[in-house]
């Protein structure tokens, strides 16, 4: 596909019951649809800039129908940033989440018959959502603004403006009034879109035993004399695969497990990963999906191996604390370290892996009383063996990858030894099955 390109092609003053903003009007190369950016004050150069990516919505920004909560959140951006005197909505033309007017019409008599949102685009022959964020994050690049905080509910809005290069520091959430019309329509969005759950409850998505019982043990847990308390966090197949090859991502969790991912981080002081996930994924182990501080990011890296271009080595909150041993580069250690890295040197064990229990001991000196371990196999299968993990969350998707397997063989010196779950908790998010539990160590 051609590179997108967007031009500014005017701008005019635009008088409102909220106040005067500034109306930009933009073309792009891809299609004929004009997107548009209504601005109040002047946001060039600026950073935490409140704004709104607004898709098009004629029956709800021009006609207040109450299918849907669109007018409404458009109304309610327009009064925030007057509130506040700055700040921007993108209104994109993307009528009917990118399907058009035409099938938005037919979708809403599908959903006279009783399908819901996501099903009437499916029978349409479309998907759930075909929105894409890149005309919006290319006109706030226009409008010089550096960051910004999102008036929002859906997380994919967030992750797609942080991949194209726009920082999103903060979300605000921007919910409509519910009512009989467009109950089901907001709680679709929730359960099977991953949205943010309405102030007002429309969802039992709202109800996450899972995300309760962890927070109810991280409120229990006292400052350790030796060590955080560890939650391990993964997703799997349905055969306990988390990769098709070593060293190859694989998307497993759906939207929901993403978000409650997200809120399971924002729970931690502290997350870690070893190096083959980072060099995998490539991550960022912050909180976008959900309300809460970064936790702060500790990397397990035997020999040194962190790309310096690594997304952690520009985290926004904390620079990465990486765990190596004794022989690893020292050139390598001090470009980190001109990077803002902390670089631990620890002996390793007789098999030449880090030693888990003087990191946690390290971890703990440091002050972090809780910590969430993401893996990957490798990481994973060592926290278990050390007997170093207190609760477990697992996600289990329906598929079958056939691949890397979650934990290798633990080779326990006592076979009859078993890390077993205890108080259990269920949940399911769409399609995917969340276990959690305490992690207790019992005789067969």
């Amino acid at each position: 596909m051609t590179q997108l390109q967007v031009n500014h092609l005017e701008v005019t003053r635009i008088p409102t019951p909220y106040g005067e903003f500034r109306l930009h009007l933009y073309a792009h190369n891809q299609d004929n649809r004009e997107p548009l950016a209504l601005v109040m004050g002047d946001v060039s150069g600026q950073a935490e800039v409140l704004v709104r990516l607004h898709s098009e919505c004629y029956t709800g920004d021009v006609l207040g129908s109450q299918r849907c909560d669109c007018g409404e959140q458009l109304q309610q951006a327009m009064q925030m940033i007057a509130d506040e005197g700055t700040g921007a909505i993108v209104y994109l033309r993307q009528e009917g989440r990118g399907i058009g007017l035409l099938e938005k019409l037919r979708a809403y008599n599908l959903q006279d018959q009783g399908y819901d949102t996501v099903e009437a685009n499916l029978m349409l022959g479309h998907q759930a959502d075909e929105r894409d964020y890149t005309v919006a994050a290319r006109i706030l690049e226009d409008l010089q603004i550096q960051s910004v905080r999102l008036l929002t509910n859906n997380p994919r809005k967030i992750d797609s403006l942080v991949t194209l290069g726009m920082p999103v520091v903060n979300r605000i959430p921007l919910h409509g009034t519910l009512n009989a019309e467009n109950r089901r329509y907001i709680q679709t969005k929730i359960e099977r879109m991953a949205h943010f759950p309405h102030e007002n409850g429309a969802s039992s998505y709202l109800q996450q035993p899972v995300l309760s019982q962890v927070n109810q043990r991280l409120t229990e847990a006292n400052q350790p004399e030796r060590r955080p308390y560890i939650t391990l966090s993964y997703a799997q197949t349905l055969d306990g695969c988390i990769a098709l090859k070593s060293g190859q991502h694989l998307d497993i969790s759906n939207p929901q497990s993403y978000t409650l991912s997200h809120q399971l981080r924002a729970k931690h002081q502290a997350i870690l990963v070893g190096i083959g996930t980072v060099l995998a994924d490539n991550p960022r182990l912050t909180v976008r999906l959900a309300e809460g501080a970064n936790p702060q990011p500790v990397i397990l890296d035997s020999h040194l191996r962190i790309p310096l271009t690594a997304n952690l080595l520009r985290h926004p909150t904390y620079p990465p604390l990486i765990f190596t041993t004794l022989e690893a580069d020292k050139d390598r250690q001090t470009a980190l370290e001109a990077l803002g890295v902390t670089v631990f040197r620890l002996p390793p064990t007789a098999d030449q892996l880090l030693p888990l229990e003087s990191i946690v001991t390290k971890l703990a000196e440091l002050g972090l009383i809780s910590l969430m371990v993401e893996g990957g196999a490798g990481i994973i299968t060592s926290f278990v063996k050390a007997q170093l993990v207190d609760q477990l969350v697992m996600t289990i998707a329906p598929t079958l990858a056939g691949g890397v397997r979650a934990i290798n063989p633990l080779n326990l010196p006592q076979a009859d030894v078993l890390p077993h779950l205890t108080n259990l908790q269920q949940q399911r998010l769409g399609d995917d099955q969340i276990i959690c539990g305490d992690i207790l160590w019992q005789t067969t």
